[in-house]
């Protein structure tokens, strides 16, 4: 067998162990025929592959560098030249032994051994037969193993398919050395010119570049050439794939560095062009800036800062996308108003006059205003206050910040804070961050084009928390005098003084807010209106505003005060007037038909208008339900939409001394009630009742509206009293009403909400109210107007409020209460 090869110089330079370069070779088929002769010997030494596997009838170069492969090929070359290439399972094991080698492998000749300057070697070997491991042979040397010689199935007659196969191998082959940069073109010509088509299906099989070794190992092992090539075939059109797409690629990286070269050079010719007409636009905005910055009142700090970063838009080019970002970036300190601040009205009377025009009523709020107001004007300059305005919907706390910033004659700037989960709505994002943006405490600075307006915070209570962070954290910063005259936002990146920023803040529920934030502000409680006050804000603001929105003329219709009274009382229950503004409002809009279509209608309106226009009344007033049972007392509560009388009744049954809770009751109500009965029973004798009947009697204790949730403490006494006049028969006095906690010992203790519940109480015709001695203070503080015609009972403990509440006369026809 003659077969001619020439050896690149190439091999000689390959440093790895066992690693393969390959060259092309042509075979005719007597040769392919010669090389499957049967060997005579069946035990042979075994060269470990690491990183090549041998076809049968293809020659491959393999550089040796261990020292017993070194060993081995030497021993060969000088014998028989022939050993066994087997490719080992794990290439970077150094010593494999025949346990670590792939059961199939091919029979190789040594054609030629090259001296390594290195030491090591290289041989060039030609497979010849495939053969199966079956043992390992013993030798010191090098390893050694008996093998099975295997066939290789060819087709034995022409097929078709078979032909098919290797022409398409063929074809695939030639393509892929088209599409891969590093493969040399002549590579081509020795595939075309493989007569063979089991060389062709070997040689192509051995030379294709796998991501696996193994793939390569999974062909060997397959006997039929047929099926051998099929498998191949495979491999190659997953191979084509994923040139043509690497190709794709580096076509389009191509053409995108052949447009930015264009556009380069077009922007070059361009900027020489401009510079002949004077200039180019980013210069133009960059002097723009600096003549704008000239007129800043920024301090030293800010000024460094600024002209650093406009040093750092000079550097850059126009088209980069960080030109656009440091533009409005500049844009934002420009806009913003360093150090620039309007001037407060200080005169008192007006600023007065002024709230009192816009709210009626408020005059805590309005005092806490104008106490700033005359520090001001004495001292000429004050921190502003945080001001936490707290109440139930629609008495007024949003609408009252721009009523005071009109009063100190400064700006005026809302930030919504309901739902807000995100610090960086407070912060800002930093400036590095595509579509960063500063804070809304930032932008609502700059909306405002002064240092110093009033910014109402609204919903601060619905502020919320998740992974994005905390913003009643990132508040406390802002809402602490002694902290924000250095506020810092990340987008902006240096401080800046919000220390004459009046901030007002809202809020529904204070136990929601951050206690450190809370602990910031002064608390300002404002309460639900009086049905009076309420007809006034109707009369002066409500009438007058919808009027004006339904284009209805002035004096062509007139809402008398007891008109209006009704609808306050029987189409609305709220603390505040908002539902109230949308009833006169339907109002409006019945009368703006009238005058649209027949322009006739009743210029002063009636009750029974208020009725046709409105319908039935929504609400029945809460009524004083008088004192003709024994166990039935009446309570006062407090609701987010202001007070409520609360009835407590009682009822007595023959039984075990078992008690009944219902009415919808919270947990604090529950034990309230159980506390009541536990201290009525351990004073049964003092309040003149047999200690033995409690064994005797079930007793019910229930409060109505059972659909309605109810929970607290402030029913405490009510319950007690109830239950005692249950027990005794004895009438509860006319027209009293009571709120108080109590303790197991009998002590009354101080509740919340007192102005709400008496202007329940008034409303229900209530005279009396019992409440606890330290509830003396809340009373003071409240004006006249509410409190006028009910007279106030201020107790200690439980025995204080049976003497006042209980009279000696029994009901009619008492329950007949003995052992």
């Amino acid at each position: 067998m003659a077969i001619n090869i020439k050896i690149d110089p190439a091999f000689l330079a390959e440093p790895t162990d066992e690693n393969t370069n390959f060259i092309p070779i042509s075979i005719s088929a007597d040769e392919d025929n010669k090389i499957e002769e049967q060997p005579e010997s069946n035990t042979i030494p075994i060269l470990a592959l690491r990183n090549a596997v041998l076809f049968p009838g293809v020659l491959i170069p393999i550089t040796v560098g261990r020292d017993k492969s070194i060993r081995l090929v030497r021993e060969v070359y000088k014998g028989s030249k022939i050993l066994g290439a087997v490719a080992q399972i794990d290439a970077s094991m150094e010593s494999p032994e025949i346990a670590n080698l792939h059961k199939i492998g091919t029979l190789a000749r040594i054609l030629k051994i090259i001296e390594m300057p290195d030491g090591a070697i290289t041989a060039v070997l030609q497979g010849t037969h495939r053969f199966e491991i079956e043992d390992a042979v013993e030798n010191e040397n090098y390893l050694m193993a008996k093998v099975k010689y295997l066939k290789e199935e060819k087709p034995t007659r022409p097929d078709a398919d078979y032909e098919a196969i290797a022409d398409a191998i063929k074809d695939l082959a030639l393509k892929i050395i088209r599409l891969s940069s590093h493969l040399p073109q002549e590579a081509s010509i020795a595939i075309k010119n493989i007569e063979s088509k089991s060389f062709l299906i070997n040689f192509v099989a051995s030379n294709a570049e796998f991501s696996k070794l193994s793939e390569k190992q999974e062909l060997l092992e397959i006997s039929s050439l047929k099926d051998r090539g099929y498998k191949l075939l495979e491999i190659l059109n997953k191979e084509i794939q994923v040139l043509e797409i690497k190709d794709d690629i580096q076509r389009k990286v191509r053409s995108e560095i052949d447009q930015q070269q264009r556009e380069y050079y077009l922007n070059q010719q361009m900027k020489t062009i401009q510079d002949e007409l004077g200039g180019s636009p980013a210069d133009q905005e960059i002097e723009e800036f600096k003549k704008q910055a000239e007129q800043k009142k920024w301090t030293k700090e800010v000024e460094d800062h600024f002209n650093k970063e406009i040093e750092k838009l000079e550097r850059m080019s126009p088209h980069a996308a960080e030109f656009s970002m440091q533009i409005t970036y500049l844009q934002l300190m420009l806009d913003l108003p360093w150090n620039e601040y309007t001037k407060d009205q200080l005169d008192i009377d007006h600023a007065q006059e002024i709230l009192d025009e816009d709210h009626y009523g408020l005059e805590q709020v309005k005092e806490r205003i104008l106490e700033y107001l005359a520090v001001i004007k004495l001292k000429g300059d004050l921190k502003s206050p945080i001001i936490c305005l707290y109440g139930p919907p629609g008495v007024g706390k949003t609408s009252l910040g721009k009523s005071v910033a009109r009063a100190l004659g400064r700006e005026y700037g809302r930030i919504s804070l309901g739902g807000l989960h995100d610090e960086a709505e407070i912060r800002g994002h930093r400036k590095t961050y595509i579509g960063a943006m500063p804070g809304r405490i930032i932008q609502t600075i700059k909306r405002c084009k002064s240092s110093n307006p009033v910014i109402i915070l609204d919903e601060i209570d619905k502020v919320g928390k998740d992974f994005r962070g905390d913003p009643s954290s990132a508040l406390l910063e802002v809402l602490d005098p002694e902290q924000n005259s250095a506020f810092h936002d990340n987008y902006l990146d240096v401080d800046y003084d919000l220390s004459k920023v009046l901030f007002i803040t809202t809020a529904n529920d204070i136990s929601t807010i951050n206690a450190a934030l809370r602990d910031r502000m002064e608390m300002i409680n404002m309460s639900g209106y009086l049905v009076e006050e309420k007809i006034q804000i109707a009369k002066r603001h409500l009438v007058p505003k919808q009027m004006d929105a339904h284009r209805i003329p002035n004096g062509s219709l007139e809402l008398k005060e007891d008109v209006l009274e009704i609808v306050v009382d029987k189409y609305t229950r709220e603390s505040g007037v908002r539902a109230l503004d949308k009833e006169i409002a339907k109002l409006m809009r019945y009368y703006a038909k009238q005058i649209a279509s027949s322009g006739k209608f009743n210029q002063v309106v009636s009750a029974d208008d208020i009725r046709k226009i409105l319908g039935v009344p929504k609400y029945i007033k809460e009524e004083y339900e008088g004192n003709d049972f024994a166990g039935v007392v009446t309570g006062l509560a407090w609701t987010q939409v202001g007070g409520e009388i609360l009835v407590v009744e009682t009822s007595l049954s023959h039984g075990k001394g078992k008690l009944t809770i219902t009415g919808n009751l919270g947990d604090v109500m529950k034990e309230s009630a159980t506390i009541a009965l536990e201290y009525i029973k351990s004073h049964a004798e003092q309040i003149g009742i047999n200690p033995d009947i409690f064994e005797k009697w079930d007793l019910h204790l229930h409060v109505p509206e059972g659909a309605i949730p109810k929970d607290g403490p402030s029913a405490g006494i009510t319950m007690a009293t109830a239950i005692a006049s249950a027990f005794t028969q004895r009438k509860v006095k006319r027209n009293l009403a009571m709120t108080g906690e109590i303790t197991l010992r009998g002590k009354v203790l101080p509740v919340g909400g007192i102005k709400e519940k008496i202007l329940a109480a008034k409303r229900a015709g209530v005279k009396e109210i019992i409440l606890s001695e330290e509830n003396r203070k809340d009373i003071g503080e409240i004006k006249e107007i509410y409190i006028k015609g009910v007279k106030f009972h201020y107790v200690n403990t439980v025995s204080d409020i049976l003497n006042i509440a209980l009279l000696k006369e029994k009901v009619k026809n008492p329950i007949n209460i003995s052992c």
